[in-house]
């Protein structure tokens, strides 16, 4: 998988239905534990609530979770992770939380509802797309460097770190696809004195 897209912050929305209170909360969560303890936060902090209903979904094993939480069967926990799967979103959590206001909203009332806070909860977070990025070291001298420092951004690069000493140690990151054209332009450019070595790879943010 060379991208993926998740939420890009935490966020909750909510509204009110026939005086339900229906409170939207989403965050990006990368394991199981994460979003475990996600879920476990809200519920601690809307214990009062009548329903804390939740969905995640993790691009590891390409877990999927969900809970009613006291609603009927098929009401609540599924619109909510159907919201995630047609977003198209990983790695993300959300719980919606009702306060009952009296009034049943009937089933297909239930899964419109949980489906909008969900939505709700999503657009607040905003989605990014994670792109998969190969980390580079480039060791070079300081007459190099201000060159080196144009040519990142416009090799399609960004400057993770920079350490200034006997010379200058630069930490690029790139997406993956540009990174054997970035270690060419580098060696053209600097007429071979200065190459840049592969240390590692990660997935981060693409805009």
């Amino acid at each position: 998988m060379d991208e993926y897209q998740t939420l890009r912050t935490p966020a909750s929305e909510e509204f009110t239905e026939k005086r339900s209170r229906f409170i939207g909360h989403s965050q990006p969560v990368s394991t199981q534990e994460e979003a475990i303890a996600f879920i476990d936060g809200i519920k601690t902090k809307h214990r009062d609530a009548t329903h804390n209903v939740f969905a995640y979904l993790l691009r590891k094993g390409q877990l999927e979770r969900y809970s009613d939480d006291g609603e009927p069967q098929g009401t609540a926990g599924i619109p909510v992770l159907d919201v995630l799967r047609k977003r198209g979103v990983v790695d993300c959590a959300v719980v919606v939380t009702r306060y009952f206001g009296g009034v049943l909203l009937g089933a297909g009332g239930l899964v419109r509802a949980y489906s909008h806070a969900a939505a709700l909860a999503l657009d607040a977070a905003g989605i990014v797309t994670m792109a998969h990025c190969t980390i580079l070291e480039v060791s070079c001298d300081y007459s190099f460097y201000g060159k080196l420092a144009v040519c990142i951004p416009e090799w399609g690069g960004i400057a993770e770190d920079t350490q200034f000493g006997g010379e200058v140690i630069v930490r690029v990151r790139i997406r993956a696809e540009l990174a054997a054209i970035f270690c060419e332009k580098l060696t053209d450019t600097s007429n071979g004195r200065f190459q840049a070595v592969r240390i590692g790879e990660c997935f981060a943010a693409a805009d």
